[in-house]
């Protein structure tokens, strides 16, 4: 009996020790979920900024002048005043061919012009004299017939002189080759030692490259739309555009273009009519040949929302961020975005300046849940998120 109720004690005691040991768990676990904080997300602050509507076109830069220099007279190539790749200035010497043979030839023109010359002298004398002998019955008619046709091919002689002259000093001048404008000459394609002339490749280019041109295609139906909305200007310099170029490695050019030149007809089989941008180019970094994205923007402009590129998200039904609402709660809102400006994206419809988007910590939140919003700053050019706000900031922007 004593064993008995050792064992109802000892029971007993187990059971006290367990639900005291389960209460004690759950209380734990309960005070636990109490205390857990709302987890911590980066916000960025909707701003808006002044702008157009906008297109964006496939463009090749083009160098605004463009010089294939090349040997007017065979010879042998005997020096070269540059280097390759530099900038030259005007009427400066760039190379020179072996000009031995013209000047013999120079110097033979002359001496046959000399004797021309005096040909002619004499059949001019000879001739004054038959006119006079002639009246007095002195000379036949035959003879003065003869001497006036003498007179006139020394005439012509010495103007066949003078042209050959005129010619011997062109193919002298041409063995100096001078650089037609200023630019940057490339490579030569000729080395000093090899004979080159008038069937020789270019001997090197030089190109001007500031200003720049920039050439893009338009479609018709988008060309003579515009034409009939700007009935009373259809100078293309008269356009009222923001014109600016994206460069190959994705960075924006720094200069605003002009619209200079518009085709004056339809491209036959690709229905397009061109157009031409200039650019200053000061610092040389625009390239002859490069592909480039152009923006053309109007000048009205209108206030839109910008969110940086790292808020939005794509899911089945399209584009969207979470938004942290007032009450600090996570919604998320779908949005329609327009042009990409650098590392932000143009709202056209969905979100509000001064609206909150998470930019950090979305993969520890979904829709509904309360979240601790910390205000972060984005920098527009870049995308990098910072607690500092980026001096290139609009001033009426996260504030």
């Amino acid at each position: 009996m004593f064993k008995h109720s050792f064992k109802q004690v000892n029971i007993a005691s187990a059971l006290f020790v367990s639900f005291l040991s389960i209460s004690l768990f759950s209380c734990g676990e309960a005070q636990e979920k109490v205390e857990m904080p709302a987890p911590a997300v980066s916000v960025y602050q909707i701003s808006t900024e002044e702008i157009g509507s906008y297109r964006e076109f496939v463009a090749r830069t083009e160098a605004s002048r463009e010089a294939n220099l090349r040997a007017r007279v065979e010879g042998e190539l005997l020096e070269r005043h540059f280097r390759e790749g530099t900038l030259v200035k005007e009427g400066q010497i760039l190379l020179k061919i072996d000009p031995a043979e013209y000047k013999a030839a120079l110097a033979s023109a002359k001496a046959d012009l000399n004797s021309k010359l005096s040909g002619e002298d004499n059949a001019v004398r000879n001739l004054k004299r038959a006119k006079e002998l002639i009246e007095d019955g002195y000379i036949s008619q035959s003879d003065f017939d003869r001497l006036t046709t003498e007179e006139s091919q020394a005439k012509a002689g010495v103007k066949s002189a003078r042209a050959a002259l005129e010619k011997a000093e062109l193919n002298l001048s041409y063995t100096t080759i001078k650089a037609p404008f200023t630019g940057r000459i490339g490579k030569v394609n000729y080395n000093v030692g090899n004979v080159v002339g008038p069937s020789s490749d270019a001997l090197a280019t030089l190109t001007l490259t500031d200003p720049m041109y920039v050439s893009f295609q338009v479609e018709e139906s988008l060309y003579i739309s515009y034409l009939q909305s700007h009935q009373k200007t259809r100078a293309a310099e008269d356009v009222e555009l923001n014109i600016s170029i994206r460069l190959p490695n994705n960075s924006e050019y720094p200069h605003e273009g002009q619209l200079d030149f518009a085709d004056t007809s339809i491209e036959q089989g690709m229905g397009t009519v061109e157009l031409r941008a200039v650019f200053d180019n000061p610092n040389g970094i625009i390239l002859p040949g490069l592909f480039v994205t152009l923006i053309a923007e109007s000048k009205q402009k209108e206030t839109m929302a910008l969110i940086p590129q790292a808020s939005v998200q794509e899911g089945q039904q399209g584009k969207f961020v979470l938004v942290v609402d007032e009450q600090s709660t996570v919604k998320q809102r779908h949005v329609v975005l327009g042009r990409r400006i650098n590392a932000m994206w143009v709202v056209e419809e969905g979100l509000k300046a001064g609206e909150k988007v998470i930019i950090e910590g979305l993969q520890k939140v979904r829709p509904g849940i309360e979240v601790q919003g910390i205000e972060k700053y984005v920098d527009a050019i870049t995308g990098t998120i910072s607690d500092e706000k980026p001096s290139d900031l609009p001033s009426s922007a996260n504030e």
